[in-house]
């Protein structure tokens, strides 16, 4: 009974014959997973199931950002995603913006030991004339080749700054924002060159152009030749957009959303067409035995570390909607108030603030845990605090509000400073600091301000480098996973109470 189920199974997810007399191509795809390692086995398994039915050649590939997004990538540095990688068997990966995270050594490091073959066009080590990584792969099924081609955003150079320049500036790595879409399509001409009947773009440039303008749309206008994009990066769930290529041609985009929300299913059929489909993965009844051990297996050292409760919450602390899109990076929440307030507390300055693409995870209602902390703090910032002067402030909150309704990663989370954000004029008035005794009053734009926020907001891409020239103050060596630890110990005695129930009202969004 279970082997006719799980047959007919996958003659839905399929969506084709399972008799034909010519097979045709099954490319799994996911991006953004973000150390949601529980999606692995799952992709893993239909894959293994497609193949053994035999209906149809079956392989998967990543769209990027896996290192990094909550705790099982924080206190391992990206390690217990390199010994899953390791078992999957993805035919290629590019790379997300987070990969960078821990540094480029580091980065290196875990991809050799994962094995799984790296796509990427655009890096390259500054002064060297050929890419750090091959920009395609060509594999063969049955009597056709599939090139997948790797693009990563230039934006990252932003975000990771701290990965691409050394200390005093210096240009170490470069992902060649001049020439991107000359490099993707040069890897795409050589690909076909090479033979390559279909060429599948692995990207991670997202839909919503950001600070430098790339989008996974511009890069499908300026060129030609892709044949169709599994996209990454915006976090974005669609089936398939119809974008023109430079030729006219309308080539599909697709995302899959993040933490394996879904398993996109990229069918070629034998006549040369494109097919996109997502599949949700708890509808998806296949398990891979050596993935699911594997992550079983983190999931027991994870929590030999993480379990301590730390605080309760009678509420949800949010930083995501219903649709799992990621809210903190567009308005005010909870979550981000909490945050703000922790650093401001633990560095006793003026102003707290945090970048919305920081806060990474909601905690749910309940106990709250270390590693719940850690979820949704993921990475190795410290706190710092730094003189910034009136103007300074008032400049870098229009530059990082600039893009409101869209969704940025650089939309900041504030404690002690209230403001309003005009959507459509792009502006921001009624700037205020509060005093010690709770109420507010306006900027003085002839004062400084001490504020407290992470190194990487400071001096590695965050905030748009807007505070990159301000002088530091105090420097400490506290993770910010473990001031907002503190903060809820010390100052809230374990319980947010009612104070956080709902988003405090500092951050006032008008639409003129």
């Amino acid at each position: 009974m279970v082997r006719k189920f799980c047959f007919s199974m996958l003659a839905l997810i399929m969506g084709c014959h399972l008799v034909m007399a010519q097979k045709s191509i099954v490319i799994l795809y996911e991006n953004d997973a973000h150390c949601g390692i529980d999606g692995y086995t799952k992709i893993a398994g239909l894959r293994d199931a497609i193949n053994q039915s035999d209906t149809a050649y079956a392989a998967a590939v990543c769209c990027g950002d896996f290192l990094q997004g909550n705790t099982t990538g924080a206190i391992s540095k990206g390690q217990y995603i390199a010994d899953i990688l390791r078992h999957m068997d993805y035919h290629a990966l590019t790379l997300g913006n987070h990969e960078f995270d821990y540094g480029v050594s580091r980065m290196k490091q875990l991809l050799e030991e994962a094995g799984t073959p790296v796509v990427c066009a655009n890096l390259y080590e500054a002064g060297e004339p050929q890419p750090l990584y091959a920009p395609y792969v060509i594999h063969q099924y049955g009597n056709k080749k599939v090139a997948y081609v790797g693009a990563t955003t230039p934006e990252t150079m932003i975000l990771e700054g701290y990965s691409f320049y050394d200390t005093n500036g210096i240009l170490l790595y470069d992902l060649k924002p001049k020439t991107f879409y000359q490099l993707i399509q040069q890897a795409v001409d050589n690909a076909r060159a090479e033979g390559a009947d279909y060429v599948v773009l692995l990207s991670h440039v997202g839909e919503t152009p950001q600070s430098l303008g790339f989008s996974s749309y511009r890069l499908v206008n300026n060129t030609r030749g892709i044949d169709v994009v599994l996209d990454g990066h915006s976090h974005e769930i669609f089936e398939g957009v119809k974008i023109k290529n430079l030729d006219g041609k309308e080539i599909s985009v697709t995302q899959t959303g993040t933490q394996f929300a879904n398993v996109g299913k990229l069918l070629i059929t034998p006549d040369g067409r494109f097919i996109t489909h997502l599949i949700k993965s708890q509808d998806i009844p296949y398990e891979n035995a050596t993935i699911t051990a594997t992550v079983d297996s983190i999931h027991q050292m994870v929590k030999a570390v993480t379990s301590e409760v730390v605080a309760h919450s009678d509420y949800t602390l949010v930083v995501t909607d219903e649709n799992n899109q990621m809210m903190v990076r567009g308005q005010e929440t909870n979550a981000g108030d909490l945050v703000a307030d922790a650093y401001r507390y633990v560095m006793k300055a003026d102003i707290g603030m945090e970048n919305g693409g920081g806060i990474r995870n909601d905690i749910r209602a309940g106990d709250i845990t270390y590693g719940d902390i850690i979820g949704m703090l993921p990475y190795d910032n410290t706190l710092r605090r730094i003189s910034v002067t009136a103007q300074q402030l008032q400049q870098m909150l229009t530059r990082c509000t600039a893009l409101v309704p869209v969704l940025d990663g650089n939309f900041p989370q504030v404690s002690g400073l209230r403001f309003t954000i005009h959507s459509k004029s792009h502006t921001v008035s009624d700037i205020e600091i509060q005093r010690a005794d709770g109420s507010y009053a306006p900027i003085d734009m002839q004062r400084t301000y001490s504020v407290a926020l992470t190194n990487y907001n400071h001096d590695a891409g965050g905030f748009f480098d807007c505070f990159k020239k301000c002088p530091v103050l105090q420097e400490s060596s506290l993770r910010y996973y473990e001031a907002l630890s503190n903060y809820l110990r010390e100052v809230l005695g374990g319980n947010t109470g009612q104070r956080y129930a709902q988003p405090q009202g500092r951050i006032k969004i008008v639409e003129d």
